[in-house]
Order: structure tokens, then C-alpha cells, then sequence
């Protein structure tokens, strides 16, 4: 990026830095989502995160709370999954020995 000028260097900078904190708050957003009220939406929404077409569909009542309490377990998975990835653990996602 030697083409830039050093207040286009930290544009950039900056811009990346925003960007970043954005998609994480978005993951954060999705994820409290996804464990407190994972239903979609009546209408059909513009931008949907990458976790919202795991969601139950808008009005399906038959046993919300059993399926409710079936993604909870599968988000708890996943994040036993990512401690054991950054801690070095096993790589292999149906590692359940642990």
C-alpha cells in the first residue's frame, strides 16, 4: 500500500478497525439471538445473519421448547468445540472424549 499517503494509510486503518468491531458485534448480536429467541421474523428481513436460518420458522409452536432447548445444546457444543480449538485441545469435531 506504498501508494497511499500516510492520512490514506490511517483511513484505512481506522476503516478496518470498524469493520472488524462491527462483524464481531454482529456475531455477538446473532449468537444472543439464536440462544434467547430463535424465531424468524413474519416478514421476510433484508439482511439476515449467518445463524438466522437455523431459527424456527415465524408461528411454529409444536414443541418450541423442546427445540429451543435442542439449539441451546447445540450452541453449547459449538463453544466447547471452540475452547478446545483455541486451547490446542482436539481437533476432531465428534471428539466427545474430553
Amino acid at each position: 500500500m506504498a501508494y497511499l499517503n500516510i492520512i490514506e494509510k490511517m483511513h484505512c486503518m481506522y476503516c478496518s478497525y470498524a469493520v472488524g468491531l462491527l462483524a464481531y458485534a454482529r456475531e455477538i448480536t446473532a449468537r444472543t439471538e439464536e440462544y434467547f429467541c430463535p424465531i424468524k421474523h413474519a416478514r421476510k428481513i433484508l439482511s439476515a445473519h449467518s445463524r438466522y436460518e437455523r431459527f424456527l420458522n415465524y408461528g411454529e409452536a409444536d414443541n418450541f421448547h423442546g427445540k429451543l432447548e435442542e439449539i441451546r445444546t447445540k450452541l453449547a457444543k459449538e463453544a466447547v468445540q471452540a475452547d478446545k480449538r483455541q486451547s490446542g485441545g482436539s481437533q476432531n469435531a465428534n471428539d466427545t472424549t474430553r
